[in-house]
């Protein structure tokens, strides 16, 4: 468990001297490309110094734009703020990581990413549609490329010095042992659904046990209703302790060891987000107890992203 003082400003270091990942991070998978600069933007002046993007969100452009006025405005430092995209998978064969990388870092306007995360484990048909599909509507898989070939074109980006951690992203605990096994250069993060109802505790040991950073998306639940946010358990504890329900569950996100990422869309929202407080122990021990399961994204058994409409 970790208990800083100041969840807020909780750090998680990284493997292969690749620098620390703010515990708090900000998602940008926001169809609106006006709102992703306000947001982002938002995110920024409430705190948040971890920006999670990836090239299918179709708004790498609009977060660079955010990032590059407040650079430009003196209000943060490059090296005071991580930013994170994903290779999509379209783009799993080595001789098209490189390209879709450095796309993405012109999108972003940036001279260097601090993670690259392969985002799914699942090779599509190569080609600029990101969505491939065959006349009855299914998904059109590339066999020819395992991942192990992505992975080690992944690592030729660290060597070329402007991606200084790579990742996985939707793998499970079987899809990450080969990986880490095989890999020259170790994952340094993985990122996964991750809330009370879907703790992935085993996941989350192999992380700690080997020093891979535990990265949770949808930690409030996505909005899912009734999800998270109106358990009854983080009800009673958000009113014990004078904290949101929200705040409740990134901070057990943070306690519990993993670096989080959400996505508010407003200021007020941002701000409440980044306010967080440590629980204390017998709140953590309820949270854990908790016996409800449901997973809310089914990436993890496609490769088609839940929280995405089909055709955006």
């Amino acid at each position: 468990m970790i208990e800083p003082s100041d969840l807020r400003m909780t750090r998680i270091p990284l493997n292969h001297g690749a620098g620390q990942m703010p515990a708090l991070g900000f998602g940008t998978l926001i169809p609106d490309l006006a709102v992703t600069i306000t947001a982002t933007r938002d995110a920024l002046e409430a705190g948040f110094r971890h920006f999670d993007c990836a090239e299918r969100y179709g708004n790498e452009r609009e977060v660079g734009t955010a990032l590059q006025a407040a650079l430009a405005a003196g209000a943060v430092a490059r090296e005071d703020i991580f930013i994170t995209t994903k290779l999509w998978n379209t783009n799993h064969r080595p001789e098209r990581v490189e390209p879709a990388f450095e796309a993405s870092l012109d999108r972003l306007a940036l001279k260097y990413l601090d993670l690259y995360l392969i985002h799914t484990p699942f090779a599509f048909q190569p080609g600029d549609n990101q969505d491939p599909r065959d006349k009855n509507g299914n998904v059109l898989y590339d066999h020819d490329v395992t991942l192990l070939d992505t992975w080690n074109a992944m690592e030729a980006l660290v060597d070329h010095g402007k991606c200084r951690a790579i990742g996985l992203s939707d793998v499970s605990l079987d899809e990450l042992k080969p990986i880490y096994e095989s890999a020259r250069i170790k994952p340094a993060v993985v990122q996964v659904e991750a809330h009370p109802y879907l703790p992935e505790t085993e996941l989350l040991e192999f992380c700690k046990e080997t020093g891979v950073v535990f990265l949770a998306f949808a930690p409030l639940g996505h909005g899912t209703r009734p999800g998270p946010l109106e358990d009854p358990v983080i009800l009673a504890i958000a009113a014990r302790v004078r904290k949101t329900p929200a705040q409740v569950l990134l901070a057990w996100a943070v306690q519990r060891g993993t670096a989080l990422l959400t996505t508010p869309r407003s200021a007020a929202r941002a701000k409440e987000n980044f306010d967080i407080s440590p629980l204390p122990e017998d709140a953590l021990d309820e949270i854990n107890r908790i016996q409800t399961r449901q997973r809310l994204n089914t990436v993890v058994k496609t490769g088609v992203p839940g929280f995405i409409p089909r055709g955006a």
